[in-house]
């Protein structure tokens, strides 16, 4: 069967997941983020030479072996990347800014071939003083690797907007432009 064969009175167009709004915040909400991600070595020695990272803890074996850790490590700035990235889902698709990253801790290394896992907890919200289209989030993220080992931590602060503004729906979810896709008139 294909489209062309579906009346269009069978067919319903059904809100995606269109993230959380300032609203949608409550202190002491902890996000578990979907999908762990293993880190390659291409992630790492690309991440470093994008990065122009000359240590060679990132990109030599046999510097990284007389190491004390006796292997190359995965590059810390990768790692903040890849879990504010991971973070994202659940606090700020509707960010229109970050305000900043604090308190960035790495707990314990991260090797080639490690999964890492993330979730954030809400530390508090409040009202922006200068925007009215805003709150201002920030949240706990913290990571782990496949062996529930804590790898990272940091504060990150998002200014969110609010859902009156964004005015989210099925048939103009964030990032699409109108007239792109679906349409007559979004199956009403």
């Amino acid at each position: 069967m294909t489209t062309e064969d579906v009346d269009d009175r069978d067919r319903r167009l059904v809100e995606g997941w269109q993230g959380r709004f300032f609203e949608d915040f409550t202190v002491g909400d902890v996000y578990k983020h979907p999908y762990g991600r293993t880190v390659t070595e291409t992630d790492n020695v690309w991440f470093t030479n994008l990065t122009m990272n000359a240590n060679p803890m990132h990109f030599n074996e046999a510097y990284a072996a007389e190491t004390e850790f006796g292997e190359r490590l995965v590059d810390g700035t990768f790692v903040i990347a890849l879990a504010v990235g991971m973070s994202v889902v659940d606090v700020s698709a509707n960010a229109t800014a970050n305000l900043g990253y604090d308190d960035i801790r790495h707990h314990a290394p991260v090797f080639h071939g490690d999964t890492l896992f993330a979730e954030s907890e809400v530390l508090d919200k409040r009202e922006s003083d200068s925007r009215d289209h805003v709150g201002i989030v920030t949240t706990e993220l913290r990571t782990y690797n496949q062996d529930d080992e804590l790898v990272l931590t940091l504060e990150r602060t998002p200014m969110v907007l609010k859902r009156e503004v964004a005015e989210p729906s099925a048939a103009a979810p964030t990032g699409w432009p109108e007239g792109v896709g679906t349409q007559p008139e979004d199956l009403s």
